[in-house]
């Protein structure tokens, strides 16, 4: 039988320490409890606080337990949480494309829109958040089964109804659209739920690169689709710039 694994063991002890205490300790405090050399517990401590798990208090520089194991405990980042932290993106987001901004998240076998940012056109516009979509016919859902396939069932075992004439409803047809995205690293919806319109969403990661859910856009079709149904290039720039953006504010655990 293999061995046990040194490093995996120290950062163990390292995180039982800091639970253990119940207040906040210096690097010289957990090398001395745990008789480790100093660059080594550094070492750990600091992939410990990159991954979110330990977290460090910049005025005194001592460290205690972070936020990312609270993600572990409730099976991810808090939806109240997670929508905190993106809503200013999604707001300049809407403001530099014209179109509606959702943020969505992985609910069963649907996408749960947790937020939603109208047009700033001043035209009707219902709230669409809380509203279950189905996974396989938008574009959050699809950009959640490309890239957080744990948190999602597999294509095969999704029932794929058709909405409008454009809906993939073949396995084969939805995991050839799955494949596209993750090379482009953004999912599309071309009129595939709702006729007329579609949208695109890239995926927001948290700490470990883990998706924490999806953020997109949604308008009429020739407002997001140029000439080949393809998605317009600046639509694209300012989606992921956004997404990229959100994803680090939730590495870094700050709104």
């Amino acid at each position: 039988m293999p061995g046990s694994i040194q490093s995996i063991e120290r950062a163990a002890a390292v995180l039982r320490l800091l639970g253990g205490t119940g207040r906040p300790l210096g690097l010289n405090e957990m090398a001395s409890a745990l008789d480790l050399p100093r660059p080594t517990l550094h070492g750990i401590v600091r992939t410990l606080r990159e991954v979110g798990f330990v977290a460090q208090d910049p005025a005194s520089g001592r460290y205690e337990l972070g936020p990312g194991l609270d993600e572990l405990r409730h099976g991810g980042w808090d939806r109240h949480d997670l929508r905190a932290r993106a809503m200013n993106w999604a707001d300049s987001l809407a403001g530099s494309t014209g179109l509606a901004v959702h943020l969505g998240v992985p609910d069963g076998a649907a996408v749960r829109l947790v937020h939603h940012v109208f047009r700033p056109d001043g035209s009707a516009q219902r709230l669409r958040t809380g509203e279950d979509r189905p996974l396989h016919a938008t574009a959050e859902g699809k950009c959640l089964l490309a890239f957080a396939p744990v948190a999602t069932p597999p294509a095969r075992d999704l029932v794929l109804t058709r909405w409008t004439g454009r809906t993939c409803t073949s396995v084969a047809a939805l995991e050839a659209h799955l494949a596209t995205a993750r090379r482009r690293g953004w999912a599309t919806d071309a009129g595939e739920y709702e006729p007329g319109a579609g949208g695109a969403a890239a995926p927001l990661r948290g700490s470990g690169g883990l998706v924490a859910g999806a953020i997109g856009v949604v308008g009429p079709l020739e407002e997001l689709f140029g000439l080949g149904g393809e998605l317009r290039g600046w639509v694209a720039g300012h989606l992921v710039a956004a997404a990229r953006e959100i994803s680090t504010a939730l590495l870094e655990g700050a709104p």
